[in-house]
């Protein structure tokens, strides 16, 4: 993730008490102090992604039951977007959990849940997040993904590629296309000339992991997009095969 510091020790006792601070000014119901003390003896001794989760849960038990009031007062406080490609795991590190909430506590409420992690991607990220709606409500997320993908915000437009990877990193594998996997690919043909690096190293991570799931659907794709003429698209390609002989060399090294 690119930090300087031990991801596992950002999630205790320091965020809940940074989280509390920012909720009670929106929600002044919340008992902050109980909050931030089941927060330090709950995350005592768990890896980073349990401790993400272990917060995700106190919120929900400590926020409103109704999900769509809850929701509502996490996303009042984000805050401006992330200008920048950087900062998602530094300076917007502690809106993790926020997305963890989204994730297991959102299912039910399809609509509000997906503006919630369009919000989120624009400060952390909605990959995780985003991945039970697409196991769940795969034809209508992919059409609200494809959207994102031609979204003038490049937050949105990576999560159009990062939420649809089949091996994303931290994540549970995504299988729901494994057979189709032309529908994703679909996604990623409006992104292949994307001129912006963040996007553009998802889209070819997210084809090294389909090299590996199905390389045989991938290579035409990838052959293909290797006799443009496009700057953007040619560097996907090359580091989309960069660790695979794909019999690329005459068409990519031109």
């Amino acid at each position: 993730m690119g930090t300087s510091y031990s991801i596992t020790d950002k999630f205790g006792e320091d965020l809940a008490c940074l989280l509390a601070e920012k909720i009670v000014k929106r929600y002044t119901d919340f008992h902050s102090a109980a909050f931030i003390k089941e927060v330090a003896v709950s995350t005592k001794g768990k890896t980073y992604t349990q401790r993400v989760e272990v917060i995700a849960d106190l919120l929900d038990i400590h926020l409103p039951f109704a999900y769509k009031e809850a929701i509502h007062i996490l996303l009042s406080i984000l805050g401006e977007e992330n200008p920048k490609e950087t900062g998602m795991f530094t300076n917007f590190y502690w809106v993790l959990p926020i997305g963890k909430y989204v994730e297991k506590y959102g299912l039910s409420d399809y609509n509000v849940s997906m503006r919630a992690i369009a919000e989120i991607t624009k400060r952390n990220t909605g990959e995780y997040a985003i991945r039970p709606f697409i196991r769940n409500f795969p034809a209508h997320t992919l059409q609200i993904m494809e959207k994102w993908a031609q979204s003038d915000n490049f937050h949105l437009r990576r999560l159009a590629s990062e939420g649809l990877r089949p091996k994303l990193p931290w994540a549970t594998r995504l299988d729901t296309f494994n057979h189709c996997p032309e529908k994703v690919f679909k996604i990623l043909e409006i992104l292949k000339e994307d001129p912006v690096l963040f996007v553009k190293k998802s889209v070819a991570n997210h084809l090294t992991d389909w090299l590996k799931v199905d390389k045989d659907a991938t290579m035409p794709l990838l052959r293909r997009w290797a006799t443009s003429n496009n700057k953007h698209t040619m560097w996907i390609v090359k580091r989309a095969s960069r660790k695979i002989d794909l019999l690329l060399a005459d068409t990519v090294d031109r």
